[in-house]
């Protein structure tokens, strides 16, 4: 990676934005790849996430006056908008913000951002001396089911928060991003993303626990291991329906579960993020274990049911970020068991890394992750895309691959060995003579937000500012 200020300053000082001679707060939030995990963040589980090179640069510089510019010129490649003006007075009204941004595809990147500003005015009254300028570079390739959308908000609040005086990071810093998908954005997402961009660290797998967001010791690959991401470019995102009909099913089967041995299920009043809880499993899924699961309820569950079943056997959707669509089939008892082997199988991956690395230990892991991909076709979440990479790299030789992130496609995450590049690139070239482009391959990683920090820079007025 260049350094900060030669990656920033060049790209900045091509356009006419920042006022020279004042100081600029930078930030840097990279994607990541979800090894292990994906889907059981919004049920209370265990995940284990790398992060990538790939990421969202935001660099931010107060102003005097009350207006707040947005520009992100790398989003006129996907015939986005690039630029954003409006108030601060314009930050307070949400409902306008939703309405603004949610709808009009050209400018949706823009809620992140905006998003990420109305927290930080509601929460902090930040920006109560004036706008902000804010300036967005980023590699990170969107709905690719790498977070680039969790990078977004994240660089956004950790940019403009120090540019404010109101520096964020941590637990904190997650869980506003989280806020700002769950509830400006509109997106179902957990908090297994933000957490993962601003806890992780270079070359290590970060262990969290959703419940809403203990973070463990980063765990680093044994010698010899490494792990790669190829996108399948089959497109995804936690706002398809796919992936909120896996959500709602998790969510139905969990209701099912409290009514069938009487227990009661209430919004939990002490969290930031809106959720429900009761007394056995504190509102989380995957802190049923599998065993009991399996005795216990996964014969009387419903292999699935409709929302119309549901809804009319009395049923409270204790979700509060997905509907149930009538008529829409969920698939409950896959849903159910996927909340809960998945949390076991993270722990087990976790724990294996820690040991003494063999051989063994690698195709061990490498058949977790395989289970973990044909788990996501019981959901419903499978793709043929992924499915075909995941045969390749097994043919290959690689000890183990699975889909990643929400589902339905996205990218593969495979294990392999650290000198298998070549049969990587290979991999990703016989998958591209068949489709005509050859496919993103995520190879390296880096720092997370809280690792990198907040830096400044200063342009001078020779940089061809204003």
């Amino acid at each position: 990676m260049r350094h900060f200020e030669d990656q920033v300053a060049s790209v900045v000082a091509a356009h006419d934005f920042f006022a020279p001679e004042k100081p600029i707060w930078v930030a840097r939030a990279p994607g990541r790849l979800d090894v292990m995990g994906g889907n059981v963040d919004y049920t209370g589980g265990m995940v284990l996430q790398g992060l990538l090179n790939e990421a969202v640069w935001i660099a931010a510089q107060p102003r005097s006056d009350d207006v707040i510019r947005i520009l992100n010129p790398g989003a006129a490649r996907f015939g986005w908008a690039s630029s954003i003006d409006l108030l601060t007075e314009d930050c307070d009204d949400l409902d306008s913000f939703r309405l603004r941004y949610n709808k009009d595809g050209h400018s949706r990147w823009a809620g992140y951002v905006a998003g990420a500003l109305h927290f930080l005015r509601s929460r902090y009254r930040c920006g109560t001396q004036g706008g902000i300028d804010l300036f967005i570079s980023s590699d990170l390739p969107p709905n690719k089911g790498v977070s680039s959308s969790a990078a977004l908000e994240v660089a956004a609040l950790k940019a403009a928060s120090a540019a404010w005086g109101q520096p964020m990071d941590g637990v904190a810093l997650a869980t506003a991003g989280q806020w700002v998908e769950n509830v400006v954005v509109g997106a179902a997402c957990g908090i297994m993303d933000q957490a993962a961009i601003v806890l992780g660290q270079e070359n290590h797998l970060l262990p969290l626990l959703c419940q809403p967001c203990q973070h463990f010791p980063p765990v680093r690959l044994p010698a010899g291991l490494r792990i790669w991401g190829i996108d399948s470019m089959a497109p995804r995102s936690t706002s398809g329906f796919a992936y909120e009909a896996a959500r709602a099913a998790a969510f139905v089967g969990y209701k099912l579960l409290c009514d069938l041995d009487g227990i009661k299920v209430t919004p939990d009043p002490e969290s930031e993020i809106p959720r429900w809880t009761d007394s056995r499993w504190q509102g989380h899924l995957s802190n049923l274990a599998p065993s009991e699961f399996r005795a216990r309820y996964e014969r009387r569950l419903p292999e699935s049911m409709t929302g119309r079943e549901f809804l009319a056997k009395g049923g409270e959707h204790v979700d509060p970020f997905t509907r149930i669509h009538p008529e829409t089939e969920y698939p409950v008892r896959a849903a159910v068991r996927y909340a809960t082997e998945e949390n076991l199988r993270v722990q087990m991956v976790s724990a294996l890394l820690s040991a003494e690395p063999s051989e063994a230990t690698a195709r061990l892991i490498g058949e977790i992750l395989c289970q973990s991909h044909a788990a996501y076709a019981e959901c419903g979440l499978g793709s043929d895309a992924c499915d075909e990479l995941v045969s390749r790299a097994l043919k290959a030789g690689f000890f183990g691959a699975k889909m990643t992130g929400g589902g339905s496609g996205g990218v593969v995450a495979i294990l392999g060995r650290t000198g298998d590049r070549e049969s990587i690139r290979r991999i990703a070239e016989e998958y591209a003579a068949e489709r005509g482009t050859m496919p993103h391959i995520f190879s390296g990683s880096s720092e997370g937000v809280d690792a990198f920090g907040v830096r400044s820079l200063q342009l001078s007025p020779l940089a061809g500012m204003r």
